[in-house]
């Protein structure tokens, strides 16, 4: 069709039938007028008029312009019916979304440290909860194509939002978190052991001989040390190892445990660093935002793999229009045939 203009040429290929073999009863009325047999000579009670008798009049002429009419009308009505019966439908090709089977459980930490202002964020001193917000909500929103979810947890655990591939409510779930919802404490323990009992292990990578990547991972955020809950941080990173869960390690703030100087709520980044390496993760510092922003990246770049999904066929149906059309030529009929 190369006589077409470009989206003409388009049009044409998105083109397409449901139900192509309803257009072989297009012809049916022709072949019911051949088959079936004239009605007998007289067999009828109407008044023949020589067809010269009515040429001759203006209302003959009417007569016969409308039945013309009633004709074209009659054969417009069946093609159209027969087309919208063969499904006219364009069938375009959907935007292809990056698809990984990736699994990700976002666990952070919402204890009352979170409420110090030593994060600078578009030239302005704010608390580290709106820092993690910012980077936070970015870095959800780029993880198209996987299932996301958020648990907080601070004196207690809590699921801010189930796995989905819904990354934008995950995104508003924690641009909502606040601070005191689930306590002042930090119970490392309990919000890694809900993520992973968030994250279904039976079809993750586990047993010797097998690739220690797997398709499921845990993003732990802390500023703090574990001081509440009933598990051990260490003991729930060991049982990710076992179910094949990786998870990712992020020690927030400018001081740790190592260099405190007596100095309370300091990031316990030595627990945080082990707890990385029992599941097969990776431990991350960070004293800036422009380290949670690098660390976003990395973890990014750890979890990539996406590609194109095969894209889905997007159908849009064109039979209303030819039915629309049958419906008026049929309306048209009775209406004449009423006058």
């Amino acid at each position: 069709m190369t006589w077409l203009p470009a989206w003409g040429t388009a049009l044409a290929s998105a083109f397409d039938l449901a139900a192509p073999v309803a257009l072989v009863l297009l012809p049916l009325p022709l072949l019911a007028r051949r088959l079936i047999p004239a009605e007998a000579a007289g067999g009828s009670g109407a008044l023949r008029v020589p067809a010269s008798l009515v040429a001759q009049s203006q209302a003959g002429a009417e007569v016969a312009a409308r039945g013309r009419r009633r004709t074209w009308a009659i054969w417009t009505l069946w093609a159209a019916l027969v087309v919208a019966l063969s499904g006219p439908r364009l069938v375009l090709p959907a935007t292809a979304l990056p698809a990984s089977g990736r699994e990700i459980m976002l666990a952070m930490d919402l204890s009352g440290s979170m409420e110090r202002r030593d994060f600078a964020l578009d030239g302005e001193t704010v608390n580290r909860l709106v820092a993690v917000k910012r980077v936070g909500a970015d870095f959800i929103r780029r993880r198209a194509g996987d299932r996301i979810g958020l648990v907080i947890f601070a004196d207690q655990a809590y699921v801010a939002a189930s796995l989905t591939f819904d990354t934008a409510s995950v995104a508003r779930a924690l641009e909502e978190a606040t601070i005191g919802l689930v306590g002042r404490s930090t119970g490392i323990g309990d919000g890694l052991g809900l993520a992973l009992r968030r994250l279904d292990p039976k079809d993750a990578d586990t047993g010797p001989g097998r690739p220690a990547a797997s398709s499921k991972a845990v993003i732990l955020l802390s500023d703090g040390a574990n001081n509440a809950g009933q598990t051990t941080p260490k003991d729930v990173a060991a049982l990710a190892a076992e179910l094949g869960i990786r998870v990712h390690t992020i020690a927030l703030g400018p001081r740790d445990m190592a260099d405190a100087d007596g100095e309370q709520d300091v990031v316990d980044t030595e627990t945080l660093r082990e707890m990385a390496r029992l599941s097969g993760g990776t431990a991350f510092r960070v004293k800036t935002t422009a380290d949670l922003i690098a660390v976003a990246d990395a973890i990014d770049a750890l979890e990539g793999g996406r590609a194109k999904a095969p894209p889905l066929p997007l159908r849009r149906d064109l039979w209303p229009w030819p039915a629309t059309l049958a419906f008026a030529c049929a309306a048209l009929l009775l209406a004449s045939r009423r006058r």
